[in-house]
């Protein structure tokens, strides 16, 4: 049985918690007087406009998972729910990496590499692969989605798990700093394949599950017009068709990402060559 049949007004109210406020101020307060600086110092190339523009795209998707409405109606509705989720787990994280360049990340690249190398094993790609599946499947646990539902601590938790899970994933494939993963192009595909259809899986089985899993939303009136199972269900088909998307966009990417270098490192060859002969 589901529960109450009226119709709860629906709260739209905006989420001024001051944690990610003061992120979001922090992030644009760090990013924006480097590229400044680059920009002036270094040219254009080195710090383009159209990567302030999405730098600041993926400032707008955090605030929109955790300032903006998204937030207080996540607790009304599934589907908004799952909106935020994949702001914080792909759309925000893509957003932030592609408006790094090498030279915008050069006073902190030794850092970074000197943490990556500390990691260790745990450094590797596979371990984001393994991180960023098993965040997105455990808190869907019926158990533990309720349970950050009802509070705000675990709830708080949930979403630094997100973040940092999607930070992670993206860092590997969309980091300008060269690492491990960037071994030919098979490497990133593999990468990509692996991780979006095991959740794009998640997606289809709440897609298709006949009854509602959670009682947080059983319990509550609902919204919108939607029923436990038919919010249920379009929640689990934004997962997978945002996993899908996001997959064949970043693969695209990717791929004329790897012809690119790969067009640099010929014509690298080729000056080379013609060095030589010279000197010869």
């Amino acid at each position: 049985m589901y529960g109450p049949l009226t119709h709860e007004a629906v709260d739209a109210s905006w989420t001024f918690a001051p944690g990610p406020v003061l992120m979001i101020a922090l992030l644009g307060g760090l990013y924006v007087p480097r590229w400044v600086r680059v920009r002036r110092d270094d040219g254009a190339k080195a710090a383009p406009v159209w990567r302030l523009m999405v730098f600041a795209l993926g400032l707008l998707c955090l605030a929109a998972a955790l300032v903006s409405p998204v937030d207080a109606l996540a607790e009304q509705a599934f589907a908004m729910h799952m909106t935020q989720h994949v702001l914080l787990l792909d759309l925000a994280p893509v957003c932030l990496m592609l408006g790094l360049t090498k030279v915008l990340l050069r006073p902190a690249t030794r850092r970074l590499r000197a943490i990556e190398r500390a990691a260790g094993p745990l450094g590797h790609p596979v371990v984001a692969v393994v991180l960023y599946i098993l965040v997105m499947w455990a808190w869907h646990v019926p158990a533990l989605y309720d349970a950050a539902l009802e509070s705000s601590t675990v709830h708080v938790f949930e979403h630094v798990f997100f973040l940092s899970a999607g930070l992670l994933y993206w860092w590997h494939l969309l980091s300008p700093i060269r690492s491990r993963l960037r071994i030919g192009i098979m490497g990133p595909v593999v990468y990509m394949l692996s991780t979006k259809l095991a959740v794009g899986l998640l997606g289809i089985g709440l897609t298709f599950t006949p009854d509602p899993l959670y009682d947080f939303y059983e319990q509550r009136a609902p919204i919108w017009g939607l029923t436990p199972d038919g919010d249920q269900g379009l929640a689990g088909a934004v997962m997978a068709l945002e996993q899908s998307i996001v997959m064949g966009i970043a693969l695209a990417y990717l791929f004329i990402r790897a012809l690119e270098q790969g067009e640099r490192e010929q014509q690298r060859r080729e000056r080379l060559e013609d060095l030589r002969e010279a000197e010869g």
